[in-house]
């Protein structure tokens, strides 16, 4: 097992200081390849703040209690407050490599906050970098070092080290709205050309990998009304559109919109439109 920490004053145990707005109190790295388990447990937690980055391998978090458990794969961090309860174990099968870092401070909630780490979340995707290892390593040889002004280096490194895991964590959420909105133009794109067909909203969900309750629900929220309700306003509209500027019958301008029923099709128009097709177009 391959194990590089350093602490601040040299000493092991944590503390909670508040004459700063952030202070870093320790860092380290732990690399597990032929020990079975390296196990931690403090049952009332820390004092202070820490963050353990998952480089590679797994690691098994218990939260809240012993019985919990929680398999937290490379690319997550966990963060623990203050007197959180603790439980955690590496294993050498899984080649796990963490990188930890304790810190404390006045205003240590309000800068969480700040970088996208919200009171009520424990484990963030961050996915893997060299770049987080650097800096890691950066701020355990500054607390070996203790060179001039390195407690102000340690706060500025580990603001860094939050404005990137921010960054990893926003860029994920760019995408996951990305695949969203580009699924939800393919939808409304796909019923404006097919509206007057027969359109089965499970089928077409599953045509596209997704479940019908989840399509429906954020579909509603880009267009604004459920996919029936969205073909449904299409038929209509288009079907106003054709009696107020041809002479089609009322029954044909039903099939042409995609309504085989035209007593059905009468129903909706005048729930929609106020007056039945008919009275509609002697209207205008």
């Amino acid at each position: 097992m391959y194990i590089n920490s350093s602490y601040k004053n040299h000493s092991v145990l944590d503390f909670k200081d508040k004459s700063k707005p952030l202070i870093v109190g320790s860092c380290g790295t732990y690399r597990l390849s032929l020990q079975p388990k390296l196990p931690t447990y403090r049952p009332r937690g820390r004092v202070d703040f820490q963050i353990i980055y998952i480089a590679s391998g797994r690691a098994y978090f218990h939260f809240d209690s012993p019985e919990n458990e929680t398999i937290v794969t490379a690319g997550n961090i966990v963060l623990f407050r203050p007197k959180e309860f603790q439980k955690y174990e590496y294993y050498g099968v899984d080649k796990t490599e963490v990188y930890w870092i304790h810190f404390t401070g006045s205003d240590v909630k309000n800068i969480l906050r700040k970088y996208g780490f919200p009171d009520d979340r424990r484990v963030f995707a961050v996915g893997t970098s060299l770049e987080y290892e650097r800096v890691f390593k950066r701020i355990i040889l500054e607390l070996q070092r203790c060179q001039d002004d390195y407690e102000e280096m340690l706060a500025l490194l580990l603001r860094y080290l939050l404005i990137i895991f921010r960054r990893e964590l926003t860029r994920e959420h760019v995408l996951k709205n990305e695949y969203l909105d580009r699924e939800m133009e393919t939808a409304v794109s796909y019923f404006n050309e097919n509206y007057n067909r027969d359109i089965n909203i499970e089928e077409y969900a599953a045509s596209r990998g997704m479940s019908v309750s989840w399509f429906i629900r954020n579909f509603k929220k880009y267009a604004g009304a459920t996919p029936m309700q969205f073909v449904t306003s299409i038929r209509i509209t288009n079907a106003q559109m054709l009696l107020e500027t041809t002479n089609y019958a009322v029954n044909e301008i039903a099939r042409i919109v995609g309504y085989d029923n035209p007593l059905y099709f009468s129903r909706l128009f005048h729930k929609q439109k106020g007056y039945p097709p008919s009275q509609h177009r002697k209207r205008n």
